[in-house]
């Protein structure tokens, strides 16, 4: 798949599947090689279009700090260069802080908007300052990431829930990946953007269906800050799942659950 000039930055994107046009965009410091797992259960139930968000994977790393609202812009840039006039919009994480940035940018333009283990910033509540955690040494970093990853991952609880383990030995495989200066670069500034995240007093303006989910261990995204965004968008609808800030491999439900709504015809 291509890279192109877009909003100022070469974007590299891939694009697969049929049904109805989805815009998946990822979370802090995840690249589609890494997001590969999902987008491939997301690939028969749409037109996927899905790129490595501006300073991680194969996209470039902007010589200049940027903002939320140029990762929305980069968005939209991809939304213009594909054609597409309107279309679905899933957000993770960080993607779900770009996701709602883009919607009450451009209302019209989203038909129905997933909003997945994120927050709103300012009075909505903020999400665990990542920037703070690349900080710590590695020990106390890997324990802290687990902890906020599911507050209910103890050392003992992981032991007794083999699952549970294995999702966190493969997040420390990932993050104990040796990365180049550049690589490294990109990520602290993405932290620095996110910093900056603040769309509560906008939200009024979405007014796609809306479906805000959350896990309901979540420590990095509390499941108050899922509560605050559903009380701020009109029509959108909370959903609690049984897991933490993965909840989509924690708890069998939502994944379908997920591409049923966004599935839903306009």
């Amino acid at each position: 798949m291509p890279s192109e000039r877009l909003n100022g930055n070469d974007i590299y994107f891939e694009r697969s599947g049929t049904g109805p046009r989805l815009l998946f965009i990822n979370g802090s410091g995840s690249t589609l090689e890494r997001a590969k797992p999902t987008i491939d259960m997301l690939r028969p139930h749409f037109d996927l279009a899905a790129h490595d968000q501006r300073g991680l994977g194969l996209t470039e790393v902007p010589t200049t700090p940027w903002t939320m609202a140029d990762h929305a812009g980069d968005a939209i840039a991809l939304m213009d260069h594909l054609g597409w006039d309107t279309c679905r919009v899933w957000g993770i994480s960080f993607g779900g802080m770009v996701a709602q940035e883009l919607a009450v940018t451009v209302p019209a333009r989203i038909e129905r908007l997933a909003l997945l283990c994120t927050s709103a910033g300012g009075d909505g509540g903020a999400s665990y300052p990542l920037h703070q955690l690349a900080a710590l040494p590695p020990s106390v970093r890997s324990e802290t990431a687990a902890r906020i990853m599911d507050t209910r991952f103890t050392p003992d609880w992981l032991a007794a829930h083999p699952g549970d383990r294995l999702i966190v030995e493969q997040l420390n495989a990932a993050n104990l990946t040796e990365k180049t200066p550049q690589q490294l670069r990109g990520e602290h500034l993405q932290l620095e953007a996110r910093r900056g995240h603040d769309v509560w007093e906008r939200l009024h303006r979405i007014s796609c269906p809306t479906l805000v989910a959350a896990g309901r261990y979540d420590g990095l995204a509390p499941v108050e800050n899922s509560e605050r965004i559903a009380s701020r968008i009109t029509g959108s609808e909370l959903r609690v799942y049984e897991g933490g800030h993965l909840f989509i491999a924690q708890d069998h439900r939502a994944f379908p659950e997920l591409i049923e709504f966004l599935a839903t015809p306009a």
